[in-house]
């Protein structure tokens, strides 16, 4: 019978065998005892025969069919036995010393749910990566930003994030998790499929009372992009759905309507923006999330009771109470330390 550890590191893979490659050396190496596992999505490529052959250390869950990132993590997640996880990308080089500073955050404080690194660039180690930067923070229309990444304007690393500091959402490229927790809130909601579902359970964990937290003690790199390119359509689409799907679930009753009107309407400027781009694609995916939007209220007002019972909207959360839309591309507030003060 294996012991339980105290951390593992779960890499999800779906037809990377090229990134396990790379990186999973570098895991193994700079990981000390945390127990490694690569949970493969039914991946089409060899990266199953590739692991077994090369790294006959690390464990290896077999999921059936490719569930996404989300129900890929969830299922796989129920084989796993560790008081923390960490949820790694393929496609992330850490570094020396990277794990130790994330388990110590949690160690410290019963109500820090979760916690991230600062994720850099790892073309361009100098600068912040758009997936979690440091820390990931949203506006009171849901929509989501990073200190040292808004929008496309990222930020060069010049120490301005070096503060341990409270945040709103972790990234799920790398993000440090007590197990307990992650199990307890159901994991990520698989209707999400893939992006924007991990601010949903930072949401959802801090309504309860819990905390999320950044420390920059702990660095990695990362691609960005390794499932799906920035612009591409599919993945326009998932973010203007699970965005709408997100605060749908979670924002106040008082707030709901007035807010939700205001982010299709913001969506609709967006989609404006890229019919001058010539984006037809992009343009005809925010228009699908829409009516997907539309065609799912019904089990997104069953969620959202469910949430109401157990969870309290009092708790003070740290949400920039501004449009993040209007602060940037009016006031021309395009850093994090540009903004007004986002209160905890």
């Amino acid at each position: 019978m294996e012991s339980r550890s105290k951390v593992a590191v779960v890499i999800l893979n779906y037809n990377t065998r090229d990134l396990l490659e790379q990186f999973l050396p570098l895991v193994k190496t700079y990981s000390g005892d945390a127990q490694i596992i690569v949970a493969d999505n039914a991946s089409p490529d060899d990266s199953v025969s590739y692991l077994e052959q090369n790294h006959p250390d690390v464990k290896i869950i077999k999921l059936s069919q490719n569930l996404g990132f989300c129900g890929g993590y969830n299922e796989s997640l129920k084989q796993v036995d560790a008081d923390y996880l960490v949820l790694l990308n393929t496609d992330i080089e850490v570094t020396p010393g990277w794990l130790d500073p994330l388990v110590a955050v949690l160690d410290s404080n019963l109500q820090i749910a979760c916690c991230q690194p600062k994720i850099k660039s790892y073309n361009n180690k100098n600068v912040f990566e758009h997936a979690g930067a440091a820390g990931g923070f949203i506006d009171y229309l849901g929509y989501p930003f990073c200190r040292g990444r808004i929008f496309n304007t990222v930020e060069e690393d010049h120490g301005q994030y070096n503060d341990s500091s409270q945040i709103f959402w972790a990234s799920g490229a790398c993000m440090c998790i007590r197990t307990e927790l992650f199990k307890s809130f159901g994991g990520f909601d698989e209707s999400f499929f893939a992006h924007m579902e991990e601010i949903d359970l930072c949401w959802r964990m801090q309504r309860a009372g819990y905390k999320v937290f950044y420390t920059p003690q702990s660095e990695v790199y990362h691609i960005g992009g390794g499932t799906l390119d920035y612009e591409n359509p599919r993945k326009v689409y998932l973010n203007f759905r699970n965005g709408l799907f997100m605060i749908y679930k979670n924002l106040p009753s008082q707030n709901l309507l007035p807010l939700i009107f205001m982010r299709l309407v913001l969506d609709g400027v967006a989609a404006c923006s890229f019919l001058v781009q010539g984006k037809f694609k992009s343009i005809l995916a925010v228009l699908n999330a829409h009516f997907s939007f539309y065609t799912n209220l019904k089990s997104l007002n069953l969620k959202r009771n469910e949430l109401q019972p157990s969870h309290k909207f009092k708790v003070n959360l740290p949400i920039y109470n501004k449009s993040i839309v209007f602060s940037y591309f009016v006031k021309k507030q395009q850093t994090f330390n540009s903004l007004e003060k986002i209160n905890y």
